[in-house]
């Protein structure tokens, strides 16, 4: 891919309709600001009709090196190809699900050189690249949680310091309870 993006357009989805007898195919109409829409086919599942999306036109040179070419993709002839963010350098976003865009970037425009905020805030153009989706994994929460206040961390220590005392004293009168049952025994 070249490192200017040449020949990389934003595009508006127009119409967006299943390829007949493609599981996952997708054809659509995407107005690049030509004079007419191109059919573009896509397998990404995130694509629909009203989505500003990123578009190798034909001519254009992918990461690898090769060109973008007008071809048959499931029966239908696309002319040119969605690019995702891993094929534009941008961080965040998976492979081979559709570069979004947000509706601040009119057909032909060129794309941003980083991934662009589609919440609306920030600037559009080289925007800083929205944060990545939140994990789940154990002990991976704790890196995305909120940071205390030195008010709301002394709330908290002395929280669990009376959560502390209160099982302790709890077991202390479970422990004198026991001690008094066994004294009884005897």
């Amino acid at each position: 891919m070249a490192d200017d993006l040449a020949g990389y357009l934003a595009g508006l989805v127009l119409e967006c309709e299943d390829v007949r007898g493609k599981d996952k195919l997708k054809e659509l109409k995407v107005d690049v600001g030509g004079d007419e829409p191109l059919t573009i086919v896509t397998n990404a599942s995130n694509v629909e009709a009203g989505k500003r999306v990123v578009v190798a036109t034909i001519g254009s040179e992918l990461k690898d090196g090769a060109k973008v070419k007008k071809a048959m993709v499931g029966g239908v002839t696309s002319e040119g190809m969605l690019c995702d963010g891993p094929m534009l350098g941008w961080t965040g976003g998976g492979a081979g699900a559709a570069a979004l865009l947000p509706e601040s970037f009119k057909p032909g425009e060129a794309p941003p050189k980083s991934r662009p905020r589609l919440d609306g805030g920030g600037a559009g153009g080289d925007a800083p690249a929205a944060p990545a989706a939140k994990s789940t994994g154990p002990g991976v929460d704790s890196l995305f949680e909120k940071k205390l206040t030195k008010e709301e961390k002394k709330a908290l220590q002395e929280k669990k310091k009376a959560e502390r005392a209160a099982k302790k004293a709890a077991k202390g009168g479970q422990d004198a309870a026991e001690e008094t049952k066994s004294d009884d025994a005897e």
